[in-house]
This record gives C-alpha cells, structure tokens and sequence, in this order.
C-alpha cells in the first residue's frame, strides 16, 4: 500500500512504475536508472517519453531496454490536448508515478488532475526561491551564499507544489551559471532517485504545503552555513 497524500491508500500491487517525461539530456533519469539498477530503488521506468525527437535521454531508455515514445507536442492543437495524449500512453503503460526529468513544457491540470501528488520535478534552486527559467543565472544575480536543487510534487502553479526534499549547494565568488549548475546537478542526481524512493516505500503523505516523510533515518540538527563560519 502506498499512501497518496489525500487521505486515501490506493493498492498499487508490486514494484512502482515510473513514467518518465524528458525533454533533454536525461541526466537525472540515468540516475533513477542506475539506483534501480544496482539495487537500492525498487521501482520500474515503465516508459520514457519526450517531446522532443532529437532528446538524448530517448537513447538512453533505448539503451537500457526502457520503452521509449517521442511525442511531438507541435502536432497537437494546445497543451491540454497534448497533455491529454500523454495520460493516455502514462496509462497505456500502467503509470503509478510521473517524472518530470527535465521536461521543458508547463502541464495542465489534464494530467495533474489525473494524478494527484503522483508527479514529481525537480528544480536548481532552493525553491521557494529562484523559479522558473535559469534558476542558477537568478541565485548568482541575486549574490546569494547558498543555492541548491528542489524536488518537489507538481500543482498548477509554476515550480509551486509542496517541497519533499532539497540539497543546499554554496555559491562561490567565482561561480558562473555552469560552473554552478553542475554543482547543483550532482545533488539533483542524489535527492531525485531518493525522493522516488521514498514514495515507492509510500513514505511520503502530503499534510496542507507539507510533505510529510515517515521515519526519517536520520535528524540533521546543524545548519550549513557559506562562506563557513570560524572554527
């Protein structure tokens, strides 16, 4: 059983199926990928889908046996017509768990609607802090000590949905947006596969903005603090 954070437990029966939307590289899905393959994520990649042809992440899936779909959201009239022919194929192939691993479209309450606090995205940036586009290039315009990444369930708002896990990363003096952002990326490639774990385990109930993580494994009780304080 596994909680869906709406006051209800749904019978999801075996391993977790994960459906996965992409738009890029798909650097975060290899991570889901490699923790499900060495072991320690009981969970399925049930499907990859991108919107976009050319995406390496659709190589990726092809790579590592996942079923793989291109669907190209310039031949749908909207989004909600685009998003509608995504729930379709996410139900075609039995779709518990959605995630947005750098999926490059706003979505429609067409598909979260469809499942409530069941679909996940990740952010570069501390959220409520920094949404939207560019995130790393926002942290260092800012002149903030501190950035990190956000996984977080999705609502209808843009990067707005309830935290269920963050990273903190320090921003140096002589960051630049990449050299920052592949900082942040090593996170995002720890706190993704765990935040699905965590799900999968049905650990995770959703409490108002809260997420709520039973039996946490560990208590941190110390602040991370940039530039470090004295010792």
């Amino acid at each position: 059983m596994r909680g869906t954070g709406l006051g209800q437990e749904i019978d999801m029966g075996g391993t977790l199926k994960i459906g996965v939307l992409v738009s890029g590289s798909g650097s975060n899905l290899q991570a889901i990928i490699d923790r499900i393959e060495d072991g320690t994520l009981g969970a399925e990649i049930a499907c990859v889908i991108s919107n976009n042809g050319t995406a390496f992440a659709l190589e990726r899936a092809k790579k590592h046996g996942i079923p793989s779909l291109h669907l190209d959201h310039r031949l749908f009239s909207g989004r909600s017509a685009y998003d509608a022919a995504l729930l379709e194929a996410l139900r075609e192939y039995g779709v518990e768990l959605v995630v947005l691993a750098g999926f490059m479209r706003i979505i429609t309450p067409v598909l979260i609607d469809a499942f409530p606090h069941a679909i996940m995205n990740i952010h570069p940036a501390l959220l409520p802090a920094f949404p939207g586009l560019h995130a790393q290039q926002q942290a260092l315009d800012y002149g903030v000590k501190v950035t990190g990444c956000t996984v977080h369930f999705v609502d209808v708002g843009t990067d707005t949905g309830p935290v269920i896990i963050q990273a903190a990363v320090p921003v140096l003096d002589s960051d630049t947006e990449e050299t920052l952002s592949k900082r942040i990326q090593v996170e995002e490639h720890r706190i993704f596969p765990e935040a699905v774990r965590l799900f999968a385990a049905g650990r995770l109930t959703v409490e108002g903005r809260r997420v709520v993580v039973a039996s946490p494994s560990t208590t941190v009780s110390q602040g991370f603090v940039n530039p470090p304080l004295p010792a």
